[in-house]
């Protein structure tokens, strides 16, 4: 599969930690690029790559203010990856029951 397309999908977008941590620290609030590379301490090249990548499939909104571009986390994007993950948070919720259970009955 192309890197085009690859990048071009959610679930890829946030398999990159760098991408994860970005999520997280514009969760909170929008800020210019130049905040996201000191807490995070990625060089600002890398870090408008992994915004570009972030900003394709809509995961980040931006918005100009003067001559900073601000972004922030598009929580609405988002939901359907915590919907999915959510999936599996049962399953284990479920095994983990199982396994309990089964302990508590050779007791």
């Amino acid at each position: 599969m192309s890197r085009a397309l690859k990048s071009s999908d959610v679930y890829n977008a946030v398999a990159a930690p760098h991408r994860r941590a970005i999520l997280d620290f514009l969760a909170t609030e929008e800020r210019p690029v130049g905040d996201v590379v000191r807490a995070l301490g990625l060089a600002q090249p890398s870090v408008s790559k992994h915004l570009r990548v972030l900003y394709g499939v809509d995961l980040v909104r931006v918005r100009r203010d003067g001559r900073r571009m601000l972004y922030r986390t598009n929580a609405a994007a988002i939901k359907p990856l915590f919907e999915w993950a959510g999936t599996f948070e049962r399953f284990w919720a479920h095994q983990l029951r199982r396994i309990k259970e089964r302990a508590e009955s050779k007791r």
